[in-house]
């Protein structure tokens, strides 16, 4: 029987945060599962078009890169994607993938890393560890992403994690979407930090994180922050840099579901 192993993601078209996360998780994984030939799938048309045209790199879509494993025999398929959310695009993504199913002896599909209330403690776990050294005096601001298409609010129930957890110097906002920058605003106004820290909560420091975040634009959020009085500094480290964050996947690739016809 012939495995593979097929990691999907987002994509990014920064280079060296796509080297330090989404290849660093992909190393990971890959080292992982020895037996199985490794396979990467981008859901991002316009970034795959992008690194195309940026770096000379093609990079498979999750059709193209079914029809790439099945060309090469694979029967035995292992599918973990590095999605922060169950998601329009995971969700898609992963749809896709199970739509082959009577095409493999085997398939199992690992879940995005939060996918369930368990995860979210785990990463808020791990996040309280990444960043436990921020003094009580300072204020550390997350920027996720935002979702409309996941179940529940996964950044509410994080924050809430960080708050019972003992973590009030945490705050979590969201590009788009609830929560939004409100949070971040919100909690600085009430412990009038010495500091803010922010740092994307998201699994690369891509656009968002480089212009959303930390740009020098007014409606940035660090622009924001520094209009409203507040001494800010930014960490341009993606989610996927950090080991433990990244150990989570591993842990979800392991739990694989198998998918039945």
């Amino acid at each position: 029987m012939t495995k593979a192993l097929l990691v999907i993601s987002f994509g990014t078209s920064h280079r060296e945060t796509r080297r330090a996360t989404i290849e660093r998780i992909e190393q990971d994984l890959a080292a992982a599962f020895p037996d199985r030939k490794f396979y990467r799938a981008w859901t991002s048309g316009f970034i795959r078009r992008r690194l195309l045209e940026q770096e000379g790199i093609a990079c498979d879509s999750v059709a193209e890169a079914l029809e790439r494993l099945l060309s090469d025999g694979v029967t035995d398929l292992l599918v973990q994607p590095t999605h922060m959310l169950a998601g329009r695009e995971a969700n898609a993504a992963l749809a896709e993938v199970r739509a082959c199913r009577d095409s493999f002896a085997r398939l199992a599909v690992g879940e995005p890393l939060l996918a369930s209330a368990d995860d979210i403690q785990a990463l808020a776990r791990a996040l309280e560890t990444i960043y436990g050294d921020t003094p009580e005096d300072c204020l550390l601001g997350l920027m996720g992403h935002g979702s409309a298409d996941s179940a529940g609010n996964p950044y509410l129930e994080l924050a809430a994690c960080f708050d019972a957890d003992g973590f009030s110097r945490f705050a979590v906002g969201t590009v788009e979407e609830e929560p939004g920058f409100a949070p971040i605003l919100e909690r600085a106004r009430l412990r009038q930090p010495r500091l803010i820290r922010l740092a994307p909560l998201m699994v690369v420091a891509g656009d968002h994180a480089v212009n959303d975040m930390a740009g020098a634009e007014e409606d940035s959020w660090a622009g924001r922050l520094q209009r409203a009085g507040f001494a800010v500094e930014c960490v341009l480290r993606g989610l996927g840099e950090y080991a433990i964050l990244r150990q989570l996947y591993l842990e979800h690739a392991r739990a694989a579901r198998l998918v039945k016809c």
